[in-house]
């Protein structure tokens, strides 16, 4: 029975972590073993922060949103509060854009839900 050259195989799935190596700097991009364990890592990191940007985002979101609330003499827990008093929903996201690209359209909604909190006695 003729022997079994595994030359072809091994070969195309070092060059299929290679690519995904591609960038790397040193012998992480040309050494199978660094560029194994690199590649790797780096899938690792990709997965948590798939999952970590969402948080990021929201996070920028309420930090443009507090300043943006701030000048109308809010803050962001009191203007989310008057949201929700006054039943509108509209998400952070794009109450955010509405603070940077439309100042009018936020400031009405500003005004709507500073109208729907009680008024500090």
């Amino acid at each position: 029975m003729a022997r079994v050259k595994r030359g072809v195989t091994s070969h195309a799935r070092h060059k299929k972590v290679y690519k995904a190596a591609k960038g790397f700097r040193g012998r992480r991009k040309n050494t199978i073993r660094a560029a194994k364990a690199a590649v790797d890592k780096a899938q690792q990191y990709a997965f948590r922060d798939r999952k970590r940007k969402k948080r990021t985002f929201r996070a920028l979101w309420i930090q443009r949103l507090n300043a943006a609330v701030r000048p109308f003499g809010l803050t962001y827990s009191r203007f989310i509060d008057g949201l929700a008093r006054s039943g509108i929903t509209v998400d952070r996201k794009v109450l955010s854009d509405l603070a940077i690209h439309e100042p009018a359209a936020f400031q009405a909604i500003v005004e709507k839900a500073k109208a729907a909190l009680p008024s500090a006695a």
